[in-house]
């Protein structure tokens, strides 16, 4: 099993869409919020996910792919 924390930024269209959990249902992952920031217009989430490194792969091209932006976390000790 593998974990890594990711930075999630999501645009105001995506903020009501429930990104994580499918993330977590589709590519059987677990997630973890770390931190969080949303309001009405934006937000961003700083996600530990843990599972296969394949999954985690997948899990985060298919994020990437609905609009949300990835980054890794620079944080690492959260």
């Amino acid at each position: 099993m593998a974990k890594r924390q990711v930075m999630l930024t999501f645009p105001e269209e995506l903020i009501r869409e429930p990104i994580i959990y499918n993330l977590g249902q589709q590519f059987n992952l677990v997630t973890n919020i770390l931190r969080a920031d949303l309001t009405e217009d934006r937000g961003w989430v700083v996600l530990e996910l843990d599972g296969k490194e394949e999954d985690i792969e997948t899990g985060t091209a298919w994020v990437i792919s609905k609009g949300v932006r990835v980054e890794p976390n620079s944080d690492e000790s959260l």
